[in-house]
């Protein structure tokens, strides 16, 4: 099992490799830095997916598929939530369709698991799921970055997607988000940006989307302050840390 130490999962699943950067929160992707220096190894999953772009590594935008790993899931008996494509996303543009059904028909056996699904491009997702063969699976949690104001669309577009379960990743979180409408959301995760070239996040805005979530009942998680030394700032919040998840799977 691919045990991880993002906060708010037990463990990753990887079918799929490689990404572009869409927005500015893609700028200092952690999984960027991680697939270059997987690349530079020698690992096959990786090849071809970073460059080098002055002094960082950028994404190429080639997908490499992963059969090797599809199935994995199976395999792990006990039950865990398991962050679904954390070095990549999985309805990217590259991401072939056909590709993503034989994803989701493990996720659909592996029902004794909760798998958690968060793309910057929802707008594919809808599309996607929207098709009959795509059935609306009570395990599987469907969610969506926001990394400022300027990408508040991608929640209208989320709400539009048939789940049970729909989150909102607002990481990195790069500036205010004042009372966003949360309607058709069940669960928010908010955290700043870490590692070398962090940018800072102001304690007010944690507080306002702290705040919307306890207004419109949507369970908060808060996952870190970040910075260039993440363990260092921590995730306490005034006096407390936030560990809340959606309680039950919902009607769609």
């Amino acid at each position: 099992m691919a045990a991880s130490d993002i906060e708010w999962t037990e463990a990753t699943w990887n079918p799929i490799a490689g990404c572009s950067v869409l927005s500015p929160g893609c700028t200092n992707c952690y999984a960027m830095r991680m697939a270059a220096r997987l690349q530079a190894m020698g690992m096959a999953k990786y090849a071809g997916t970073t460059r080098k772009s002055g002094k960082r590594h950028v994404w190429t935008g080639r997908v490499n598929i992963d059969k090797t790993a599809l199935t994995a899931p199976l395999a792990w008996k006990k039950p865990q939530r398991i962050f679904v494509n954390s070095m990549s996303d999985l309805f990217q543009d590259k991401a072939d369709e056909k590709f993503i059904g034989k994803v989701w028909r493990v996720m659909e056996r592996a029902h004794w698991h909760s798998f958690q699904v968060l793309t910057k491009r929802p707008e594919r997702m809808l599309e996607i799921l929207s098709k009959p063969e795509f059935p609306t699976l009570p395990n599987v949690w469907l969610g969506t970055s926001v990394e400022s104001e300027d990408y508040l669309d991608r929640i209208d577009l989320l709400r539009r997607v048939p789940a049970h379960i729909r989150f909102i990743s607002f990481e990195p979180l790069l500036g205010p988000i004042v009372d966003p409408d949360l309607s058709g959301i069940h669960w928010a995760i908010v955290g700043g940006e870490s590692g070398p070239r962090a940018r800072p996040m102001e304690t007010w805005w944690v507080e306002d989307l702290r705040d919307a979530c306890q207004r419109q009942n949507v369970a908060f998680f808060f996952k870190q302050w970040g910075g260039k030394r993440k363990k260092a700032t921590g995730r306490m919040l005034g006096d407390r840390t936030y560990d809340e998840y959606p309680s039950h799977p919902v009607a769609p």
